[in-house]
């Protein structure tokens, strides 16, 4: 019960502080089972997109999060775990022999949506970092599930580093249209492939 209180304490004041929209260019919030690969630009990015989803699909789908982060403090771990109830990757790869991929695996298989953010750290100036090969290999192991490009524009300009307060910009989340692993593609053709669709999901500068 305190999970789910909280989880909508935060969503509601994260769609209040950012006047987020949710932009769905091209597909349906439907039940699909899909994972969700954006843009990152600040640690709110995964509360907006999970924000932006009907509950129906938020309750189906778990952010992909950093274990060095959010494992430090209480606080972090309580939000991370009992309200977003996200799944947690070492990267920081301190037992070389696992492979970091399968606890997202895991949630697939368990019927979950995922969020996640293929440049894999945060990226503070324009465009798109190169992507990691994650995506690829999630795709290519589980070819059903649906790669959704999601743009998330404004979230750094609403609240920019070092700022106490948020700014009154309006955010907007964009999906995009699904993408899957065509045949005989390899790695570095695919992730050219998913960067352009996320890139064209940008609202151009005025």
């Amino acid at each position: 019960m305190i999970g789910y209180l909280s989880a909508f304490l935060l969503t509601s004041v994260a769609r209040l502080l950012t006047g987020a929209r949710s932009l769905w260019l091209g597909c349906a919030p439907t039940r699909t089972q899909r994972i969700y690969f954006a843009n990152h630009t600040s640690h709110g990015d995964f509360v907006l997109l999970w924000a932006s989803l009907p509950p129906a699909l938020r309750r189906r789908t778990r952010p992909v999060a950093g274990a060095d982060y959010w494992q430090k403090g209480q606080l972090r771990r309580f939000i991370i775990n009992r309200v977003f109830h996200g799944v947690l990757v070492d990267r920081e790869r301190r037992d070389p022999s696992a492979d970091p991929l399968q606890p997202m695996l895991d949630a697939l298989d368990e019927g979950h949506s995922l969020i996640m953010f293929p440049e894999g750290t945060r990226n503070l100036e324009e465009g798109l970092l190169p992507f990691k090969g994650g995506l690829y290999r999630l795709g290519q192991a589980r070819p059903t599930v649906e790669l959704v490009p999601v743009w998330i524009a404004n979230l750094n300009r609403v609240m920019p580093k070092g700022r106490s307060l948020p700014l009154p910009l309006l955010c907007t989340v964009s999906f995009g249209a699904p993408l899957s692993i065509g045949e005989n593609e390899d790695k570095d053709a695919f992730l050219a492939r998913a960067r352009q669709a996320l890139l064209e999901l940008a609202p151009e500068e005025a």
